[in-house]
């Protein structure tokens, strides 16, 4: 199954079939919103808004494991990720769209964004954040729907809610940051620890703060900018929604092999429970 989480309305897709709403509660607290479940091109899809419908949730405020938890939960093996990110760079003009391949924390420790703790202690591998197999298929896709796409970039994650300083825009700029955004780094480090595929399609909104011939940037140029790239998303999403897309080569369905290294023997059992649906396969098996 395919997981998509975006902003109100892809749900709406043309060509989504058999559309149902799935209220779920999780071991983490609530998702943000119901999932809604279809199917596009003959492949399943979980659909969930980020940010919940109306966009009543803070990046901050964004209950991330229980989304992940929930994906994992309804059978979703690859995430697709749609969010509005702000340019640091010339060439990445607002209205294109953007394939990060890599990731720079600047949030501030507030986020939840592992599984593990309560007596079981895990490392995933996570020098190469997104899934190439993924974001590879999204370039494509991309490319096919007409967007001017950029892929292989650096993606900045900051707290917010406010936007950049200036002199914060230009900071980022100066450790080679290529677009900046508030919540997709907390997503891939969930996705990674539940060996989901996760890739993004960043859809660049404006130049932030730092260009000295824009505006910075706003909600308003936000929303502008954001409603005429709904159609592109969407398409972009119809196209990489084929029957190859669930079938790569990639390590993310195992990224926890190795990663967990608690003796099996001392870890609660509550807290195995807990994360049934992320470790059973290792736990069961003594790996």
């Amino acid at each position: 199954m395919i997981g998509v989480i975006g902003g109100s309305g892809l749900y709406e897709m043309e060509g989504l079939e058999q559309v149902t709403e799935v209220v779920l509660d999780t071991p983490f607290g609530s998702p943000s919103d119901t999932f809604f479940t279809g199917v596009l091109n003959g492949v399943k899809m979980a659909f969930l808004p980020r940010h919940s419908r109306g966009h009543r949730l803070l990046p901050s405020e964004i209950n991330y494991r229980a989304n992940i938890y929930g994906m994992k939960h309804l059978g979703v093996t690859r995430i697709i990720s749609v969010a509005a990110v702000g340019s640091l760079k010339e060439e990445i003009a607002p209205g294109h769209v953007v394939i990060p391949d890599q990731f720079i924390d600047r949030t501030r420790g507030f986020r939840k964004d592992t599984f593990f703790g309560e007596g079981i202690v895990a490392h995933v591998a996570f020098g190469d954040p997104t899934c190439p197999c993924l974001s590879e298929k999204l370039y494509r896709a991309a490319e096919k729907a007409g967007a001017i796409v950029h892929c292989g970039s650096t993606y900045i994650c900051m707290e917010g809610p406010a936007f950049s300083t200036r002199a914060e825009s230009n900071l980022y700029r100066s450790i080679n940051g290529d677009i900046i955004g508030m919540t997709n780094l907390t997503e891939a480090k969930l996705a990674r620890e539940a060996e989901i595929c996760y890739g993004v399609i960043a859809l660049s909104t404006d130049y932030d703060c730092w260009h000295e011939h824009h505006d910075d940037v706003t909600v308003e140029a936000i929303l502008t900018i954001m409603h005429k790239n709904v159609a592109l998303a969407k398409n972009i999403i119809r196209l990489a929604v084929q029957d190859d897309i669930l079938a790569n080569s990639c390590d993310c369905d195992s990224a926890l092999k190795y990663a967990i290294i608690t003796d099996r023997a001392t870890i609660p059992a509550v807290t195995k429970a807990k994360l049934g649906p992320l470790v059973s396969k290792y736990l069961n098996q003594g790996d």
